[in-house]
């Protein structure tokens, strides 16, 4: 049910068009951004038909001295499916000879748990040898909190437990941003302050809701009214009645569920009050204490650089969707806007704003100046 009958999967039309055959034409027309998406689509394509690749997996206890040594192994027997993607990679000579699987993000071993360290390929052992002791490696780990989700893990688990369709992903992350509820940590997705505030509110007046299998459960009805012919205005009804009624008593009983604004430190140059940190629609930002008498208000930020179109200040803006741009403090008077960082200097070759992008290089923001 998760696939949607009105959803077609993006796909290669003849596979006789090899990702270098496209490369010839694309990289000619110089549209590398192209070829580089059909190289991805095809191998992600062929890869979806390939067999599953196979491995031999062992575990051994070793005893010794009144102690148990667990290790577990695994060698790759067929690539299958990891061709695709130019197989399974082996670790150099300085690691290893041994065509080997580990479990780290470079082949090393892993914290010891239960089923013990992976150690790649082991050596062929047999019950009641005696091993002999070489040398001792160790290392000390710490115990990790989970992982931030990102907007890759967040959707597999979105598709693990059943909520949503793969048409509503995207929509749902973008609310997120937008409402201020997420922010971007690197590439993982951190709550905000107000995130915590309203889910805790969700939770006190809204636990039936706000539980994880809920949203499952209304797919579920949405498929009987589609496939059984259920009444849909009956499965509406059982919900929306006692669904109102927590509304209602939400409305009367609860708590205002916003964030409480914070002294910045700073004084209001037009009246003297106290500065305050407040949350709004877009973010932060610093409100004068005195508000209605005194309205105000400028960004809670330090300025990036001065606008080289008019001198005012560059501030990074957040989006309705939650993204992330560069916009002047003069708006609506300066339109400048940009989604790299601006340096605050001009290109020496066409006088247009230099920028730098996420790997720090230096470019002019003018797409046809070189």
């Amino acid at each position: 049910k998760s696939a949607q009958d009105a959803h077609e999967a993006i796909r290669p039309t003849h596979l006789d068009i090899t990702p270098d055959e496209a490369d010839a034409f694309l990289l000619q027309q110089k549209k590398n951004d192209e070829a580089k998406l059909y190289r991805l689509i095809y191998n992600r394509f062929v890869a979806s038909q390939m067999a599953e690749a196979t491995f031999n997996s062992v575990r051994v206890d070793i005893k010794a001295n009144g102690y148990t040594f667990r290790v577990t192994g695994r060698t790759p027997i067929f690539d299958g499916w990891i061709m695709a993607y130019g197989g399974i990679k082996t670790k150099s000579k300085d690691e290893d000879t041994e065509r080997t699987q580990g479990t780290g993000a470079d082949g090393a071993a892993e914290a010891e748990n239960d089923e013990g360290a992976e150690a790649g390929e082991l050596p062929n052992i047999e019950i009641g040898d005696e091993l002999q002791f070489i040398k001792l490696d160790y290392a000390q780990k710490f115990t990790q909190p989970p992982a931030r989700y990102t907007e890759a893990t967040i959707v597999k688990m979105m598709e693990e437990k059943g909520i949503g369709r793969p048409a509503t992903y995207t929509p749902t992350i973008q609310t997120l941003f937008a409402r201020l509820y997420i922010e971007k940590e690197g590439k993982s997705l951190k709550p905000t302050d107000l995130g915590f505030v309203v889910v805790d509110w969700l939770q006190k007046y809204f636990a039936g809701v706000m539980d994880i299998g809920f949203t499952a459960d209304m797919e579920d009805k949405l498929d009987d009214i589609e496939n059984l012919g259920y009444e849909w205005t009956r499965i509406v009804d059982d919900f929306y009645k006692p669904f109102i009624q927590t509304v209602d008593y939400a409305r009367e009983n609860g708590e205002e569920n916003r964030i409480q604004p914070q002294d910045s430190g700073q004084l209001c140059e037009k009246c003297g009050r106290k500065m305050l940190i407040r949350e709004g629609r877009f973010g932060k930002f610093l409100g004068c204490a005195g508000y209605p008498e005194c309205k105000n208000i400028k960004p809670f930020a330090k300025p990036v650089c001065k606008c080289p179109k008019c001198g005012g200040d560059i501030y990074r803006r957040r989006a309705k969707t939650g993204r992330f741009f560069y916009g002047c403090s003069s708006y609506p008077n300066c339109d400048f806007i940009c989604n790299d960082e601006p340096t605050g200097e001009l290109c020496p070759k066409c006088g247009s704003p230099l920028t730098k992008d996420k790997d720090g290089n230096i470019k002019c923001s003018n797409r046809e100046c070189k």
